[in-house]
């Protein structure tokens, strides 16, 4: 079935764009690759909800109860010889004086890891969607080789985009103590609060767990796909009013020059269609986070975007609700890396409390990392221009050069 023709967008509109990305300074950006940013979908390849499969089925569709009692199907345990390759590899980089915006696989060789990362790498995308490694040496190697380690190790899943307005590029999950209830100017990553769950703007989301939260800070994972198969059995209604490209996302004052602070897109996707094998399934593409819907009243309370429908409202309720009846519970110690697929899990986090001042323990700190991948890479087909670009999505203001500092700012 064709997708539902809303807005098409024009051909040289696209090349544009395309041209664009292509057009890269050196020395703003030292891999020569620029993150493409947040967009609006090609509203001409956005499926109507007829089109949806009624039951999803196969390794993306999981249940807890598969994982929960069964960690060496989803948790490694890094040996000695891996640590010592990633530790050897590491100092190698840091004596040549690179710039961690530049780390790739070229200039960080882990041929020892290179086949192990490709399988996870294919599990990533195409199967349940979450590892955690475990034996990072955090606490010996220190935040600067340990961000240089785990970079060199994310350069092996995808290609780090920036995070935010500021370029980060290694960001930094910590409570900088930033006011949660301003949803429409916080990120709230920089606070301690609760973490609904959502997915990031690019492919594959990591974190490095360098320092624990006295209370709290657990993650959850939940299959989209397991979700969808229950919306589909028990509420259709809310599972078509989700296709719909209805929903409005904040971009939080983090635009370019001539950029609307707003996108107008859908919550579930069809992949677009292989151009190489026109019968290759179309999986369902989950693009959510609840905190960038619900902050747009500024623009809504003035007409000049529709407020959410109760049928919306109810819809976002019943999202959160399923996946908190299908999560995957884990904890992250000290040393550990979670990698998360955003095509077809969310993710979430419990709210936390840093311990006290007087306690002379640091406060949690999570290294995070972007990564994305084009659909020639194995990247998912998106209905979104930079689909095939190889740092798509993610978040970039103009030339905001990429940057990779070791604390939060």
């Amino acid at each position: 079935m064709a997708p539902a023709v809303d807005i098409e967008t024009p051909v040289d509109a696209i090349q544009s764009l395309k041209a664009r990305a292509k057009q890269v300074d050196l020395s703003i950006f030292p891999d020569g690759l620029k993150t493409t940013g947040q967009h609006p979908p090609l509203y001409d390849q956005v499926y109507p909800y007829n089109a949806f499969p009624k039951r999803i089925e196969g390794p993306t569709e999981w249940k807890a109860e598969d994982y929960a009692n069964n960690p060496e199907r989803w948790v490694h345990q890094f040996s000695e010889e891996e640590i010592a390759e990633i530790s050897k590899t590491a100092d190698e980089f840091i004596k040549l004086g690179l710039p961690l915006t530049g780390i790739s696989k070229e200039n960080f060789p882990l041929p020892g890891l290179a086949a192990s990362l490709a399988s996870v790498r294919r599990e990533l995308l195409n199967g349940k969607g979450f590892i955690l490694y475990k034996g990072f040496p955090v606490h010996e190697w220190g935040n600067h080789k340990s961000a240089v380690a785990y970079m060199g190790l994310g350069a092996y899943l995808g290609y780090p985009v920036s995070q935010n307005g500021r370029g980060h590029i290694l960001g930094h999950v910590q409570d900088l103590g930033e006011d949660s209830t301003q949803i429409d100017k916080v990120r709230i990553y920089r606070t301690n609060a609760r973490q609904f769950f959502h997915a990031d703007d690019c492919d594959i989301v990591g974190l490095l767990c360098i320092a624990k939260a006295e209370f709290g800070g657990e993650s959850d994972v939940a299959s989209i796909h397991n979700v969808w198969n229950i919306l589909q059995e028990e509420r259709p209604d809310v599972a078509e009013l989700l296709t719909k490209p209805i929903w409005y996302f904040d971009r939080k004052g983090e635009v370019s020059k001539g950029e609307d602070p707003y996108i107008r897109a859908a919550v579930f996707y069809l992949e677009t269609p292989d151009p190489a094998n026109p019968d290759r399934e179309q999986r369902v593409y989950c693009k959510w986070d609840p905190y960038f819907v619900r902050s747009l009243t500024r623009f809504s309370d003035k007409g000049i975007i529709p407020p959410l429908s109760p049928e919306q409202e109810e819809a976002i309720q019943l999202l959160e609700a399923t996946c908190e009846r299908v999560k995957l519970h884990m904890i992250l110690d000290i040393g550990d890396i979670q990698f998360v697929a955003n095509t077809h899990t969310l993710h979430a986090r419990t709210a936390y409390r840093d311990f006290g001042p007087d306690s002379g323990k640091p406060r949690r700190h999570l290294m995070r990392l972007w990564l994305s991948l084009p659909q020639d890479e194995g990247g998912w087909r998106l209905p979104f221009w930079d689909s095939d670009e190889k740092k798509r999505g993610g978040i970039q203001v103009d030339d905001t050069p990429p940057v990779a500092r070791l604390e939060g700012d």
